[in-house]
């Protein structure tokens, strides 16, 4: 393989034009490339369809590789938002004049170049490309071999909206499908300024273990909801199906089922028929083996060890009884990758102690873990959802892709 660093080089330099961009140019640019994907629909369905033929229909994955016209649209109106964004690139963030006259002020600037290693997700193609340009970042994208097709078909109609606005095609770089390009970029401290790994608890960690580049994790979500022993059960009932069915593939839905022993004879047969609709494939301790025995449900073993805090990404969940809220939140803080985590009760003090006790990026009361997502969040787009401290923290959006710089302006002084 050669080495991708001249196009590393190019893309570090076209940094430099996507700094210059102003508010409304960058505004008028994104506006322009929805129109452009939009007009392309049939083009990049074609590409994608490339894709789709190359992947078994067994693949979990595969509805993440999907686009259709509808997610085509999404993606078009998702590039409208952010380009309605407040521009956080040379925001005030404090203004001051310290003791010797000198005045302070500290800015938000751009990151540089943003590096993003993903699997077979065309649509954070255009999600990375959209929130790097309306923050004046240059991006560096390593897309799965599975979305190859997809993946050009996109970034060659962002090279030609950038091409009009006289941004050098580089800002917006794509680099090729092999394996052998990660650890390159990995090492690029010179022209990668941070790496945000999108995918597989194995690639995270892969990034997390021999990335030079400071990195943000982002992606992995093993996901638990805790049905509490007070929960209005038939609530309950319809948001752990939505959360493990409506999109099994994302890093938002549900893992892990923990019911309370109070109710679990009542509460499990009622997740019988909308399991049994999308053949849930359940994981089940001993008890809640039992109970779903009793009642027949016909995708139903028992339960390993290692079936509690695996990330499914299928129709497959773990369930296990418990003993009240304590038990609880020592299985989620056990097994728990920080991502989503939901309690379902009508106990005020339960929900509080499980929202400010439970660590992760983000906690529901009542509610699917589905909704942990930046456009849901009002953010707009975003380039995943970061289960770490530092920086950021949940959905990574447009207002996170940004670092801090002071400026001091001063008439002569000097310090002895």
């Amino acid at each position: 393989m050669n080495t991708v660093t001249p196009l590393l080089q190019e893309t570090k330099s076209a940094s430099a034009s996507v700094r210059r961009l102003s508010s409304e140019q960058k505004t008028a640019l994104l506006n322009r490339l929805a129109d452009v994907v939009v007009e392309n629909a049939t083009a990049i369905l074609a590409e994608n369809q490339k894709d789709l033929d190359a992947m078994p229909d067994t693949d979990p994955k595969k509805d993440r590789l999907l686009l259709n016209e509808k997610r085509i649209n999404d993606l078009a109106e998702s590039l409208r938002t952010v380009a309605q964004l407040p521009d956080p690139n040379g925001e005030v963030l404090l203004e001051r004049t310290i003791e010797q006259g000198l005045q302070l002020r500290k800015l938000a600037v751009p990151l540089g170049v943003v590096g993003v290693i993903y699997e077979s997700r065309p649509n954070v193609t255009l999600d990375v490309a959209s929130l790097c340009l309306r923050s004046g970042n240059a991006c560096v994208l390593k897309g799965g071999k599975e979305a190859h097709y997809s993946n050009l078909a996109l970034v060659e109609l962002i090279h030609q909206v950038l091409a009009e606005f006289d941004v050098p095609e580089a800002a917006v770089s794509l680099m090729p499908p092999d394996r052998a390009v990660v650890n390159e970029l990995l090492t690029a401290t010179r022209y990668i300024d941070i790496i945000i790994p999108r995918g597989s608890d194995s690639l995270i960690q892969y990034v997390r273990q021999n990335s030079l580049v400071p990195t943000i994790e982002t992606g992995a979500g093993v996901c638990h909801t805790y049905v509490e022993k007070t929960a209005d059960l038939e609530k309950a009932r319809d948001i752990v199906v939505n959360a493990k069915v409506s999109r099994p593939s994302v890093c938002n839905s549900l893992d892990g089922v923990l019911v309370d022993r109070a109710v679990a004879a009542e509460f499990l047969p009622m997740l019988v028929d909308g399991f049994t609709k999308w053949n849930v494939e359940v994981f089940a301790d001993d008890e809640a083996f039992d109970i779903l025995s009793s009642v027949k449900y016909p995708m139903l073993q028992r339960a390993q060890l290692s079936d509690f805090g695996r990330e499914f990404l299928d129709y497959k969940c773990a369930i296990k009884v418990i003993d009240g809220l304590d038990e609880a939140l020592s299985h989620i803080q056990t097994y728990s990758s920080r991502h989503s985590e939901a309690v379902i009760s009508r106990d005020s003090d339960v929900i509080d102690r499980f929202l400010s006790e439970v660590d992760a990026a983000a906690v529901y009361a009542n509610a699917s873990t589905r909704f942990t997502d930046g456009g849901v969040f009002g953010l707009g787009a975003e380039i995943g959802i970061s289960t770490q401290k530092l920086h950021a923290r949940g959905p990574f959006a447009l207002e996170k892709l940004v670092t801090e710089k002071w400026v001091v302006t001063g008439d002569g002084q000097v310090r002895w």
